[in-house]
């Protein structure tokens, strides 16, 4: 709940608009909004010195810093919406601020079906999937609303169970009577103390999780992420990408940041038989997010290519069944006998 004794002063009434998407600063007198993927130019205009003001209000009820020995910043405003600050000299003359808000208010598959985001019987399938402890990627360009619908899917673990997640900045909002959430951390003026994925992956697989989602995977931490999810530990993840199919590729490169002496041979085979589904979410011309392809992988390899296929298709304004096969449909189906739930409403 937004507190009522926070105020961002001329920033304020953009933020409590429910219609503005982001909000980002370019210089003092170039301030800008999005409404439904569209941006535009406001009238606001401020001084230097004010921007810096409400950046350095901003970071401290986060804990946060932005300096010259610490140019970037990310962090968690009370409301949810996540703020990004880059200052001088990275940037050439103005402090850069981005604050972008929660795409949808949504906790549940369910509550993405009224704004068309998905259909009901997509929901059943994909909440039966979590059930039964699929390994999902959840992908999607800039404002797609990856960080909502991966949340939505959180919503679907099984209530007995214990969830860590992991995130550079804590957007996840999980309900559930058993979690742990995990945040990096920056260095200090030091240099010392830095916390990073990669370390917080391998800490959370000591904390004898049911299940861990890390929140976005875009370096090495992926290869990291892909050992646990080998090791027997169900987990979701989200990661920037234009299809089902770029999201496998890319998952299947970046572990190769990790070092040398991490190549193809290892990457391609873990990366097919770590992740069973990927589910694409888009924002269209429009401005209208949805789920726009769910892509199955068999766990069969080709050379260095992977098999996937497409399970469903958003196509000219209506879901398409593809020719994939539901991955693990066994455990699925075992699954639904044991909720008493009928196959034909939840099986795509």
């Amino acid at each position: 709940m937004e507190n009522p004794f926070i105020n961002f002063g001329p920033l304020q009434h953009f933020l409590d608009d429910q219609q503005i998407e982001e909000i980002w600063i370019n210089a003092p007198e170039r301030i800008f909004i999005a409404r439904n993927g569209e941006s535009e130019l406001t009238t606001l205009v401020l001084e230097a010195n004010e921007v810096r003001d409400l950046v350095e209000r901003m970071l401290a009820l986060t804990g946060r810093r932005v300096d010259l020995s610490n140019p970037f910043v990310d962090a968690r405003l009370p409301s949810g919406a996540r703020l990004h600050v880059v200052i001088p000299d990275v940037t050439a003359e103005h402090w850069a601020i981005n604050i972008r808000k929660l795409s949808l208010p949504a906790n549940s598959l369910e509550d993405l079906i009224p704004v068309g985001a998905l259909t009901q019987r997509i929901a059943n399938f994909c909440s039966t999937a979590v059930k039964s402890g699929l390994n999902i990627l959840v992908s999607g360009a800039t404002q797609a609303g990856k960080t909502t619908f991966l949340n939505c899917l959180i919503g679907e673990i099984p209530s007995n169970q214990r969830l860590i997640t992991i995130e550079e900045v804590f957007e996840l909002s999980p309900r559930l009577p058993d979690v742990v959430a995990l945040q990096t951390r920056e260095k200090t003026l030091d240099g010392d103390g830095e916390i990073s994925l990669r370390r917080l992956i391998k800490e959370a697989l000591r904390m004898r999780p049911s299940r861990i989602v890390v929140g976005e995977v875009r370096e090495a931490e992926a290869l990291d992420l892909l050992i646990a999810l080998n090791s027997g530990v169900p987990g979701m993840a989200s990661i920037h990408a234009n299809s089902a199919r770029e999201a496998i590729r890319k998952l299947s490169t970046l572990p190769l940041l990790a070092g040398e002496n991490i190549s193809y041979d290892f990457v391609i085979p873990t990366v097919a038989n770590s992740i069973d589904l990927v589910i694409h979410c888009e924002l269209d011309p429009n401005g209208k997010r949805r789920v726009k392809e769910i892509a199955s992988l068999s766990g069969r390899v080709e050379g260095n290519h992977i098999e996937i296929e497409e399970l469903i298709t958003y196509k000219k304004g209506e879901y398409v069944r593809g020719l994939a096969t539901i991955p693990r449909l066994e455990k699925i189906k075992n699954t639904l006998k044991s909720l008493n739930l009928d196959e034909e409403n939840f099986l795509l």
